[in-house]
């Protein structure tokens, strides 16, 4: 049986780190982690409450037009991302208000 890839995601500040397969959001990983992810649509990219920053931004997977839109919409700064929008591809840093 082939296992999916295992990615490293470290959220800051509080240091937790999670391993989690390729595809997973953002947000799925907070939550495996046990942190506060604030999600008020549940996930489908309409209230922009999941804002973070991801640090190192090397690697870090292309923002989405709907992920734009939804960041317009909800007035987050344009710097940010949406951790529900976000499908982790590599090794991730990533920070959030309780993170």
């Amino acid at each position: 049986m082939i296992r999916p890839m295992q990615l490293e995601i470290r959220f800051r500040p509080s240091g937790r780190t999670v391993r989690v397969a390729a595809g997973t959001t953002l947000l799925e990983a907070a939550r495996a982690a046990g942190l506060p992810a604030a999600r008020a649509c549940g996930g489908e990219l309409l209230c922009g409450r999941c804002s973070c920053t991801l640090l190192g931004r090397a690697g870090a997977p292309a923002e989405s037009a709907a992920e734009r839109r939804a960041k317009m919409r909800n007035r987050v700064d344009p710097e940010k991302r949406l951790a529900c929008a976000v499908r982790i591809e590599r090794d991730l840093e990533a920070s959030a208000p309780g993170w």
